[in-house]
């Protein structure tokens, strides 16, 4: 059986463990891989080789940084098919939904392409007689990625090209579920002409997370995962000096106005409940309906539901995978088990589901529950599975105070025509991102991607412009060039601006 390695130093090495993880065909329900699992001596070699590495490649010029970012935007564009089945294979979800998510990594590699104008700084000429005022940004050492299964490929380029496009070297620890993919990318790396030691792969469970964490070497970390991962990960790494962003769980509203186009509300709710069977932290897994829109929506929710095609990630029919274990096929068939005994109406009910040719594989249909309310435990948690709650509220006053008393802050949406209640609900709703008939509003590269409350632990935003500043220093030079037969004594009295 493939045992999957670490890319350390340019090339791939198997490192000294012998402890070894099951990488899972969810569509099967078999085991066809195992990933090595990362010792603290791994990962202190792939952290000295990023160190090493540092000291040449953070004296790089902008623009050959970004000549290896051009490179490899199009050799990411060139493998996207064979990445996207590496991701349907591992991860479950179909190649379509594959390839968007690598689409939408990609375009932060073309904001990375362009960081010669993220990085300009300031010039300030005379602020005092003969004195000017300038800035700049330098790279801060070697940066870390603990990423999460979900997007394998896109939400560690939310991290990685930013960091290295502006000077840094990396240090990633995928997810050990889906692993393959990471390793893929720093072979185009490699290809793109980034020096060997640059970008680093340790596949590993809490003791490479660990050992990550507590390296004194490593000058930053980025994290994406749950609320309690992230919260631990913020505070450990706090502890140890370094910059800490820490993304965590979700629970995202979508509130469907009595106005609103009900069928296009009912699609895009139904797309967004159900891609990649729900297992997006950005996925719609509760919708508000607000007044008269609620019997309608509902309707339309089970009719799309149910014409939901599922089935294995390679299958071009299937518009809907496998959840990504067993586990979490189990999960969500205890939330819906647990929904109905706390009074809420199962309208499509997605146990039992089964896949001709693939009985072994971990699916569970599209649910919908209807008339569920803050207490029940399939509203308080984060599921994360093919399972779309309904709530009813009479008013968009309580459908903000609903999202509002929500502890995640991730983000939500509205289905309106009203311009006026948009403009409410932006404006009072306390979360991250806001999208206006928009389900899943994920900025494009160029803004950052973040949530607000127990969905963000630190100040700092991912990927955009947030990302340039969270992987920088700022450095302000105050300078003064005095003629060589100029004479002037100084004054011992603060300086101050004449």
């Amino acid at each position: 059986m493939q045992i999957i390695e670490h890319w350390i130093g340019g090339k791939p090495t198997a490192g000294g463990s012998d402890r070894l993880a099951p990488v899972w065909n969810p569509a099967t329900g078999e085991v066809q891989a195992q990933v090595r699992l990362a010792t603290e001596s791994d990962v202190d070699a792939a952290v000295q080789s990023a160190k090493a590495a540092f000291a040449s490649w953070g004296q790089q010029s902008l623009s050959n940084r970004s000549r290896v970012m051009f490179r490899l935007r199009d050799l990411v564009e060139r493998h996207e098919l064979e990445l996207a089945k590496l991701v349907a294979a591992e991860h479950g979800k179909v190649v379509d939904d594959a390839r968007g998510e690598i689409v939408r990594g990609r375009e932060v590699i073309e904001f990375a392409c362009g960081i010669t104008s993220a990085l300009k700084g300031g010039f300030s000429n005379d602020v005092s007689r003969g004195v000017d005022s300038y800035d700049f940004r330098q790279p801060i050492g070697v940066c870390a990625g603990i990423t999460p299964f979900n997007f394998p490929v896109m939400v560690p380029m939310w991290m990685h090209p930013i960091a290295i496009a502006t000077g840094n070297t990396f240090v990633l620890k995928p997810s050990e579920r889906d692993p393959s993919a990471s390793l893929l990318i720093a072979q185009l790396y490699a290809d793109a002409g980034l020096p060997d030691g640059v970008f680093n792969v340790v596949n590993g469970d809490k003791t490479a997370v660990d050992a990550l964490l507590d390296h004194e070497d490593v000058a930053a970390v980025s994290f994406v995962g749950s609320t309690p991962i992230a919260k631990y990960i913020h505070e450990r790494g706090q502890q140890r000096g370094k910059r800490v962003q820490a993304l965590g769980g979700a629970k995202n509203h979508a509130v469907v106005m009595p106005d609103a186009n009900m069928d296009w509300a009912a699609s895009q709710l139904t797309a967004a409940a159900f891609g990649s069977a729900g297992q997006r932290c950005m996925a719609i897994s509760v919708a508000v309906a607000v007044g008269d829109a609620a019997d309608e929506l509902v309707g339309l929710l089970k009719e799309k539901a149910e014409a939901i095609v599922v089935g294995a990630g390679d299958d071009p029919e299937a518009e809907m995978g496998p959840v990504v274990t067993q586990a979490s096929c189990d999960r969500v068939h205890a939330y819906l088990e647990s929904g109905v005994a706390q009074g809420a109406e199962p309208v499509v009910d997605g146990r039992g589901l089964r896949v001709e040719g693939h009985l072994g594989g971990f699916f569970v249909g599209p649910s919908v529950l209807d008339r569920v309310t803050p207490d029940m435990d399939v509203y308080r948690d984060e599921v994360f599975g093919p399972l779309l709650a309904v709530v009813r509220v009479d008013t968009l006053e309580a459908a903000i105070d609903l999202i509002n008393a929500n502890p995640y802050g991730n983000g939500t949406a509205i289905f309106t025509f009203d311009g006026g209640a948009v403009r409410t609900f932006e404006r009072d709703v306390n979360v991250g991102m806001v999208g206006v008939n928009v389900p899943i509003p994920v900025p494009t590269a160029h803004y950052s991607f973040g949530g607000w409350k127990d969905s963000l632990f630190g100040s700092s935003h991912i990927h955009g412009h947030e990302g340039v500043r969270f992987y920088t220093r700022a450095k302000v030079v105050t300078s003064r060039w005095p003629r060589h037969t100029e004479s002037q004594a100084a004054q011992l009295n603060f300086p101050t601006s004449s």
